[in-house]
This record gives C-alpha cells, structure tokens and sequence, in this order.
C-alpha cells in the first residue's frame, strides 16, 4: 500500500469530540485510507456508504437514540459518499454534540454537495481535508526518488489515480473507464448540470487550453452557449476536484493583466483521456502543456498536504511578457519557468525583475524533484 501524507495528520484529529470531513474525487483512496487508519486504531468500526439506498434513508432525519441503536458497540464510524444522504450535517452534528465517545469520519466525492450539507451545522465541530491523486511525495516515499523521476514519463500521460499507479498495464481502459461517467457522477446528478453532453464540451475545451490563460467567453462561443454558463460548469468542475484555477498576479504595474486566469486538471491522465491521446511524450505536439500541467498540479498537492500560506499565480502583461508559476507567502515572492527542453535559454522578463524583488527558477526535468519536494515555506 502506498502510504498517504495524511494519514498521519487525521489519525493525530481522532477522537478529539470534532468530526472528521475527507473531500476528494472518487477513486482515489479516501476509503482504503481511512480503512487503514481505523486498523491502525484497533477500534471496532461501522462502515456505511451513502450510495446504498438504505444508508440514505436510515441517516435522514434520524435521531440520537436512533443512532445509537445503529451503531452498537462501534467506536468509529465511517461514512463514505455522505453529500448523497439528505441532512448529513445534522446527522453528524448528532454524533459530535450526543454520541461523544464515538468518531464519525464522512467522505464525500463533491465538495459543492458535501460542504453545503455539512458548513453551517458543523461550525467548530469539524477537522477538514482534501484527498487528491497519488503526490510526487507519496510516490517518492513508496518507490524512492530514482525510479519515480524513472516514471516521469508515465506519469505525464497516464497521471497518479493509484489505479493507474499500481496496474499500468491497464491504464489506458482504466482511464478511460474513470474519466467517463464515474468521475463526473455527483456532477451529472445536480440540477445546475442540466446538459452533460455541454459539460464534456466545456472540458474538451479546457483540456486543449492547459497552459493558456482562459477566457469564458471564447469557450461560450466554442461550445455555443454563454459565458454565465461556462462559469458556473466550471466552477463545479472545480468543487469536484476535475480542474481548479490559477489567478494572474498583479500589484499595479503597468500593462499587466489583473483578471486572468489559467485552468489545469488535477491529473494529467484525465486531461488525456478526454482528447483521446496516450502517445508517449516523445511523440506528442503538446508536451510544454503536459509539463506545465504536471508540476502545477503537483506543487498544489505539495503545498495542500504542507499547509502552506502560499497564494499560487502565474504573471502576464498585455506584451505577452509571461512568468508560468509565481508563489506569494509572506510578503515574499518565487517565481518559476517551466522548461521542458533543458538547453532553452530563459530570460524572466525585466519589467517583473524590475518591479518585484523575487527569487527566480527554472524548472525542468533536471531538477524538477526539487520543485515538488522543498517546502513553500522556506
């Protein structure tokens, strides 16, 4: 089993009278995490999953005493897919504020559902954490840095879902069997996705601009619909852990642009499957994009997993004058340029060098273990 950073940090929250809340896309371990850290416990446990029909109707509109019945003798008690059962917020506000004894841990797949269910009721009352993909950390951990930068490769065309990761072989019809209906199902069960078919559209598009600053309306008139849409698809896109944005940085400099925004999948694998292609890099067209697309989504698993303060951007003025990766932390600046191609000579442009005092980078696949394993912190 590959280990998980969080494993540590939840197992140090249990049993201190607040639920635990695990937010991340489905299959990607939150189960087979949270199983191996009730084994660790050695403490009797109830699982329940509220895709089962039953589940949702016991835990909706319950009671104390009811619960308590339920569950028995069980110390723990996990509740995975919790956003589908109706009032889970107040099921597990039961939980933390009568049955104090017991730990209640709630996964949920759509951040959107989930957070709704369960803000308001459980203010104070909760320990939050996000699940993505296997991180480059994780991986090191388990295989040791050699044979993961080994893996790079793979890793840009068939990402770190640990389905992927433990069976290659397959992972072609892994992918694509995940990044159908199965990745998107909370998505296409809300009201607000009234159109699947516009919602692959929008994402196709979104895939074909990693790396690029994305504008709303261009992709309303590319797929035929409005730019109001575009963004509230995409907004839940983001809730369920397919995509997330990067805000452009500005403080006032002249000709820089203030509103921008860029668009990456959390997992390269995913990115592919929807523009149907595996090729290896070598013979991809795209490979900048692949690139960019790895390191940033992999320096935000760094930085969630590390509790980092820092405030991710990319840099851009209206001269096309562009900086691809910039960290705020504490007043401080870093600035990052990735580079595929080693020998690509890299200037960061004067009116950023001049205007900001920040450490500047390059990254490429020489040194890019150093990116995605040095704190943001120091």
């Amino acid at each position: 089993m590959i280990k998980r950073v969080l494993g540590k940090d939840i197992k140090k929250h249990l049993f201190r009278g607040k639920a635990i809340i695990l937010f991340g896309p489905r299959q990607v371990g939150k189960t087979t995490l949270l199983e191996n850290l009730i084994q660790l416990e050695e403490k009797k446990a109830l699982f329940m999953n509220g895709d089962d029909a039953d589940i949702r109707e016991i835990l909706h509109n319950t009671t104390a005493s009811r619960l308590k019945a339920l569950i028995g003798d069980a110390e723990l008690v996990f509740i995975d897919e919790a956003q589908r059962i109706e009032n889970v917020g107040l099921t597990i506000k039961l939980f933390t504020d009568q049955i104090k004894q017991v730990q209640v841990i709630a996964s949920g797949s759509s951040a959107f559902e989930l957070a709704n269910r369960t803000n308001e009721t459980l203010t104070g009352r909760k320990y939050e954490y996000q699940l993505l993909p296997l991180s480059f950390e994780e991986l090191v951990n388990h295989h040791g840095l050699l044979e993961e930068r080994r893996q790079m490769p793979q890793r840009l065309v068939f990402g770190a879902y640990p389905d992927i990761v433990t069976h290659p072989e397959d992972a072609k019809n892994l992918l694509k069997s995940l990044a159908g209906s199965y990745l998107y199902r909370d998505l296409l069960a809300l009201e607000q996705i009234k159109k699947p078919v516009l919602l692959d559209k929008i994402l196709r598009a979104l895939a074909f601009q990693v790396g690029s600053e994305v504008s709303y309306h261009e992709i309303a008139q590319l797929v035929q619909t409005t730019p109001v849409t575009v963004e509230k698809y995409i907004d839940l896109l983001e809730k369920s852990f397919v995509v997330f944005r990067l805000p452009a940085f500005s403080r006032n400099v002249r000709n820089e642009i203030k509103k921008g925004k860029k668009i990456y999948f959390f997992d390269n694998g995913v990115r592919n499957t929807l523009i149907g292609n595996f090729n290896p890099i070598e013979a991809r067209a795209d490979v900048g994009a692949l690139w960019e697309n790895y390191l940033v989504s992999e320096r935000y698993k760094l930085n969630l997993y590390q509790q980092s303060d820092a405030k991710p951007h990319f840099w851009r003025t209206t001269q096309q004058q562009e900086i691809d990766f910039i960290e705020e932390n504490h007043g401080k600046l870093k600035a990052w340029e990735f580079k595929w191609k080693e020998k690509t000579k890299v200037r960061f442009p004067k009116t950023f060098v001049d205007n900001y005092d920040a450490t500047t980078q390059i990254v490429s696949p020489k040194n890019y273990d150093e990116f995605l394993l040095a704190s943001s912190e120091e």
